[in-house]
């Protein structure tokens, strides 16, 4: 079922109406993370110029130092533009599903019931929260794994998941599920959706493929949803 939801997603970019939405939620994306960007690069800068001595620190450490920082740095990234693009996702999330509801599943697009904005708006705030917390929570063991090499990617990918998977999920369900069904159906399906946060959150690392993976994992979670409903 992912495999094929994945292919209808990508085989679906190419329609006018999920192109509009990946413009103006990518152009409003990426002037909100140039924006944190250049806000944490001026307060590391400063914390360093006023916290740091390097005279401190010998060759070792700093090679230490700066290996941990450039891997705690790509993740960062990682992680602020799906912290970004997800919750810019949601306020548009809707168009999005609608245009996937109307070639595949006319039925259910008649009975939907479009997300309001403000409870896009909500969730999407919600989304937003989880993943900066749970991943800052999270940061003493990014740290303690770093001897391991590959433990902070492994685990960074299995947090994303779970986080992202739901947010996806919920994209779908607001639109026919009332919030006690909608709860219940996340419950009942969270390993499907985790497989899915999975993939996206994989797009997301991947240059050219990440600016794309917010509208891939909406799409793909619609047609995950109706597959499973119907």
């Amino acid at each position: 079922m992912l495999l094929r939801a994945l292919a209808l997603a990508f085989a679906q970019l190419t329609d006018n109406r999920v192109i509009a939405v990946f413009a103006k939620s990518m152009l409003l994306t990426l002037l909100i993370c140039l924006a944190l960007g250049t806000g944490l690069a001026l307060g590391l800068q400063w914390a360093l110029d006023n916290w740091l001595d390097p005279g401190t620190l010998d060759g070792d450490l700093r090679t230490l130092a700066g290996v941990a920082g450039a891997l705690i740095g790509l993740l960062l990234a990682v992680a602020g533009f799906r912290a970004v693009a997800i919750p810019v996702m949601g306020l548009f999330a809707d168009e999005v599903v609608a245009a996937v509801e109307a070639r595949h599943y006319p039925q259910a697009a008649e009975r939907a019931s479009p997300a309001p904005l403000i409870l896009s708006a909500r969730l999407g705030l919600a989304s937003f929260l989880r993943v900066v917390l749970v991943n800052l929570a999270a940061l003493p063991f990014y740290l303690f794994l770093l001897v391991t090499a590959i433990g902070p990617l492994i685990l960074f990918l299995a947090i994303n998941a779970v986080l992202l998977g739901r947010d996806l999920a919920e994209m779908v369900a607001v639109r026919h599920l009332q919030p006690e069904q909608r709860a219940l159906w996340l419950r009942n399906h969270r390993i499907d959706y985790m497989l899915l946060g999975l993939v996206a959150t994989g797009l997301f690392m991947v240059p050219i493929a990440n600016l794309v993976a917010p509208i891939i994992g909406a799409a793909a979670a619609t047609h995950m949803f109706h597959r499973r409903i119907s």
